[in-house]
C-alpha cells in the first residue's frame, strides 16, 4: 500500500509573483471584511459604523457569536492595528480604504516574503547529464 503523501504533487515553491500575490491578498481581505461584517453586523457595509470593528462577539444568537470566536484571530490581525480609526463617526469617504490597502499591501509584502523563504523556488539545471 503507497503512502498518501507520495501522491500527492510535489511543492515546487512560490511560483506566484509579488504582484499577482498581493492583488489577490488584498482582493481575499476585503472580501472577507465584507463578508464577515454583512453576516455579522446589523447592515450590510464594508466597515462597520460607529467603532463596531467586530461585530457578532455580543450576539445573544449562537451562531453569530460562534463565528465571531472563530473568524476573530484573523480579524484581529487584520484589522485590530487600526480600530480606533474605525470610531470615528464621520471620516472622509475613501480614508477607511486607503489605510487598510496600505496596512493589508505590507502585510501581503511580508507574507509573500515568509512563504518565499520557506518554500523557495526552484531553479532548473542548465545542463542535465
Amino acid at each position: 500500500m503507497q503512502s498518501t503523501f507520495k501522491l500527492l504533487p510535489k511543492l515546487n515553491g512560490m511560483k506566484i509573483s509579488r504582484k499577482k500575490f498581493v492583488i489577490i491578498f488584498l482582493v481575499s481581505a476585503f472580501a472577507f471584511q465584507f463578508i464577515s461584517n454583512s453576516v455579522l453586523g446589523p447592515e450590510i457595509r464594508l466597515f462597520p459604523v460607529g467603532g463596531g470593528w467586530f461585530p457578532g462577539t455580543g450576539s445573544h444568537i449562537a451562531w453569530k457569536s460562534t463565528l465571531a470566536a472563530i473568524i476573530y484571530p484573523i480579524k484581529f490581525i487584520l484589522i485590530g492595528p487600526f480600530a480606533n480609526v474605525l470610531v470615528d463617526p464621520d471620516p472622509p469617504p475613501p480614508l477607511h480604504v486607503v489605510i487598510f490597502t496600505v496596512y493589508w499591501t505590507a502585510l501581503a509584502f511580508i507574507l509573500h516574503f515568509l512563504l518565499s523563504k520557506m518554500f523557495p523556488r526552484k531553479k532548473a539545471n542548465a545542463v542535465q547529464l
